[in-house]
């Protein structure tokens, strides 16, 4: 990829200006990062976006930061909740993240010519002092603060908002100036956050410091796919069960979730996927985890997939007695439970016997014949 590709795939909005930020990657190696918080133990879908996004930049030479909020996660991103989130301990996010590494390094080469980083907020932030603290609050507003959607939600319904949800931004935003980072990268969501260290980034360094949001891997009616909560798809589950879950989206997000979790070309997938979408959301799956496992890995849930819900291969687990005649032995299950109807169905070819269609009222059922009536009837001779 180039530079105006990495600054236009999957990207919402980059700011102050794309044109900026690619006139500064093409003259100096830029240093940015994204945040990541345990709150779980392992990364999810979401967090593969932003991976592939800062793998993006490392193969393109920049310096590339995965930073571990160890601090922040404590805290707990008030984004998009109606409610406090509950407090977590140090033990608590550091447990969480004791195997983020592994995972990110699926994505990002943490050893080669240009290894990503991976720092801990909680290595300054533990440090600061409450003078520290009001110097750096003192270039923010509380009406800043309270333009959240969230907040504003809160104060409609009467909902509690606690002073430590209304610091998360502040702590976030100064990790961009401790870092001294050229870029932050973050999903479209993370705006707010991103801006408040933005305008931290000025005040205290007098320096520019760029936001890039990743679109959100959203249905067309706006709800997260592969959501970090309850169905979430992780990148420590088993390959079987990722490709399984990548089969569940909905056509609609396929092309953005080729933009989003490939690098793949895009060119003609949009007319590929009206076409046949079941076939290009079968090769989105194997891509993915190719990418993420391998080929061995992605071949074989590629075959269980098949073999498990797309063949829905029957289970033929209604016993009949062996030794009779077809239309007797199928006659009890046809919709007039009569030996006539039987007959019907044999000549309509309606009835198969160990897979292959049988038209002969008179043939007698061995021990262990698997008996297809219909399509939703599964009969096994004993």
């Amino acid at each position: 990829m180039d530079i105006d590709e990495v600054l236009t795939r999957g990207v919402q909005q980059v700011l102050p200006d794309k044109k900026g930020l690619a006139s500064l990657m093409a003259k100096r190696k830029i240093k940015l990062y994204q945040g990541f918080d345990p709150s779980a133990p392992s990364l999810h879908l979401g967090n593969f976006v932003g991976l592939m996004k800062l793998r993006q930049f490392q193969k393109l030479g920049h310096e590339v930061i995965f930073l571990v909020g160890d601090f922040t996660g404590m805290i707990g991103d008030p984004t998009d909740k109606l409610a406090a989130r509950k407090k977590l301990t140090r033990e608590q996010v550091l447990e969480n993240a004791k195997a983020w590494k592994k995972q990110a390094g699926k994505v990002l080469d943490f050893k080669g010519q240009n290894p990503a980083k991976i720092l801990f907020n909680s290595k300054w932030s533990d440090q600061m002092t409450f003078k520290e603290l009001i110097e750096i609050t003192s270039n923010l507003t509380v009406q800043q603060m309270m333009e959240r959607d969230m907040f504003q939600e809160r104060i409609k319904t009467k909902t509690p908002i606690y002073l430590h949800e209304f610091l998360y931004p502040v702590a976030q935003g100064y990790d961009s100036v401790v870092m001294n980072v050229d870029l932050e990268i973050g999903g479209n969501d993370q705006l707010f956050n991103m801006m408040v260290g933005r305008t931290l980034m000025k005040a205290i360094k007098s320096k520019e410091k760029y936001v890039l949001t990743t679109k959100l891997l959203v249905d067309k009616e706006g709800k997260k796919v592969g959501k970090t909560t309850g169905n979430a798809l992780f990148l420590d589950s088993k390959p079987e069960d990722f490709y399984a879950g990548i089969m569940s989206f909905p056509d609609d997000v396929i092309l953005l979730s080729f933009e989003l979790l490939t690098e793949l070309p895009l060119d003609g997938l949009p007319e590929k996927i009206k076409n046949n979408p079941m076939a290009e959301k079968k090769h989105l799956a194997y891509e993915i985890v190719n990418f993420l496992w391998g080929q061995k890995d992605a071949i074989r849930a590629q075959n269980l997939f098949e073999q498990t819900f797309q063949e829905k291969r029957p289970e033929f687990n209604i016993r009949v007695e062996a030794g009779k005649k077809i239309a007797e032995t199928i006659a009890p299950f046809t919709s007039k439970q009569s030996i006539s109807e039987a007959k019907r169905l044999l000549k309509q070819n309606a009835i198969e016997v160990n897979g292959k269609k049988i038209i002969d009222a008179n043939y007698v059922v061995s021990s262990n014949d698997e008996i297809k009536v219909g399509s939703r009837t599964f009969l096994k001779a004993k």
